[in-house]
């Protein structure tokens, strides 16, 4: 290994620990004994490198929220046997290349995006025999509607979560959110919890709550998230394009 690899995977672990005390200490202020949450790193913008760094490093799962990056990332670290997050906005021409690699999507925002994914899965479960996608329903916690960062309306999720629950190949996790911009993070997720609880209350198996990024993981974890996305704070700043 280089000198510039060695420092690198050194920064990247103790970054990675330092996130990892701080989901830890949160935990035992919120007095959750449930099992930690699964840490998602986000690697978007990432070299590989980085992310066969990451796996040495015990990272199992990583996250990408565009198609063309991820499945490149996803083929070319094949060996690695990660599992796949796909938690950006997600076109349904793109269902069919996500359903070669992704283990779960956290962006399901719209039935038409459903069909697409279940035919997609099906195919690929025909071709490869792969396991059943797990889906996420993504809420907008925005009170305008007009600027909100993605998203069903609360109003929408119990029939998204209907047909999530009945399409083959796929299954229901649970919900996502983004806390807004310029609101505290505190009542997003305060929200978020209530609509699971209603969401569990008719599909039993749909606890997962994934919420919860660099800047709000305490306020996430307080309020029950199951799933944490961090990027920046293990990864560092996005590198320079140019």
């Amino acid at each position: 290994m280089t000198a510039e690899g060695t420092a690198r995977i050194s920064e990247l672990a103790e970054r990675l620990a330092a996130v990892q005390r701080r989901i830890g200490s949160a935990m035992t202020e919120a007095g959750r004994g449930d099992g930690v949450p699964t840490l998602i790193v986000v690697t978007k913008f990432h070299p590989a490198a980085d992310i066969r760094r990451l796996a040495a490093l015990g990272v199992g799962d990583v996250g990408e929220n565009r198609d063309q990056e991820a499945s490149s990332k996803a083929a070319e670290l094949a060996d690695l046997g990660l599992n796949w997050h796909f938690v950006g906005q997600l076109q349904s021409k793109k269902a069919k290349s996500v359903a070669k690699y992704a283990h779960a999507v956290h962006s399901i925002d719209r039935t038409g995006l459903v069909d697409g994914l279940e035919r997609a899965i099906a195919a690929e479960q025909d071709r490869t025999g792969r396991g059943a996608l797990q889906c996420f329903i993504q809420v907008s916690l925005d009170d305008d509607a007009g600027a909100h960062r993605g998203g069903a309306t609360p109003g929408e999720v119990p029939l998204l979560a209907d047909r999530l629950a009945a399409a083959d190949g796929l299954e229901l996790a649970g919900v996502m959110a983004v806390a807004p911009l310029g609101t505290s993070p505190e009542v997003a997720f305060e929200k978020l919890a209530a609509m699971s609880v209603s969401l569990v209350a008719v599909h039993p198996s749909a606890t997962a709550i994934s919420a919860g990024m660099s800047q709000d993981l305490e306020a996430a974890i307080r309020f029950g998230a199951t799933h944490l996305r961090i990027g920046s704070d293990i990864l560092g700043s996005r590198p320079t394009v140019g």
